[in-house]
């Protein structure tokens, strides 16, 4: 048992680990989706460029598993793979296909989508690792300014993509004010803490949830308003809380491809 996990009360441990598993599973899946175009991206540049964000992604889910492992929680490889679906607390966004059809064989993935979730959820994303930064959990603070090192390059990769093909052909323009749609559908959660808000909220983990809905909102404010367009409304009610469990069948399937080859042998050092 960990200096650190000694000190936690069991109500304020609960919050830091309720926190840790939204915030380690939102980046594990959103790496693992990046991470599915590889070799199918629009040019060879962005391949390289993507399949960066994507493995710091993964890293970054890394370092939040490997909190939970200080935490006494179990090894951070095995809180990354052989928990079941209903323990998952990443968003429902996250877990989404990229399209139809199977890597490799018949991808008939979107791109137009690609960019928007990317672009949307890295900008929620920045706008927590800004609150997470004075976070009264100290290790989860220290971890907040390492991840913000990265983000910069994410963020500007990303809104020039979005820029640009919003900026676009007819055809162009269609696409993704579908993809803004599609994703606004499941932006329900992306900000919510689920049945743990109080806990969270009240221990001064990271800022509330109306909070970084309002800094989400301001900070994409310009980018629309540079294109003519408004920043779409974050629905009120998510259809689907991920952070308490509710989750679709696209990430039963994830979770199957992502630890297949880890459970063969999960003793194993990879």
């Amino acid at each position: 048992m960990s200096s650190t996990e000694n000190v936690l009360s069991p109500e304020y441990k609960e919050a830091v680990t309720n926190l840790l598993f939204q915030l380690a599973d939102d980046d594990f899946l959103f790496s693992y989706r990046g991470s599915e175009w590889l070799g199918l991206a629009p040019h060879i540049e962005e391949d390289v460029a993507s399949s960066s964000i994507s493995q710091d992604s993964m890293g970054h889910a890394t370092m939040y598993y490997t909190l939970l492992e200080d935490l006494g929680l179990g090894k951070a490889d095995d809180l990354a793979h052989l928990r079941p679906v209903q323990e998952r607390k990443n968003s429902v966004l996250t877990e989404r296909v990229n399209g139809e059809g199977y890597y490799m064989e018949t991808p008939q993935y979107d791109w137009a989508y690609a960019v928007v979730r990317s672009y949307f959820y890295t900008q929620a994303k920045k706008v927590k690792i800004d609150s997470l930064r004075q976070s009264s959990y100290t290790p989860l603070a220290e971890a907040a300014v390492k991840v913000n090192m990265e983000l910069f390059y994410h963020m500007l990769h990303w809104k020039t993509w979005f820029v640009q093909l919003l900026s676009s052909t007819d055809e162009a323009k269609k696409k993704m004010n579908d993809a803004i749609e599609l994703v606004m559908k499941d932006f329900g959660d992306v900000f919510s803490y689920g049945s743990a808000k109080q806990a969270i909220e009240s221990n001064g983990l990271i800022a509330s949830e109306e909070e970084l809905k309002d800094k989400w909102k301001a900070n994409m404010a310009p980018v629309f308003e540079s294109i003519g367009m408004e920043v779409p409304a974050i629905p009120e009610a998510p259809a689907a809380n991920g952070r308490n469990g509710d989750h679709s069948e696209d990430l039963t399937e994830a979770l199957s491809t992502l630890s297949e080859v880890y459970r063969l042998d999960p003793v194993a050092i990879w």
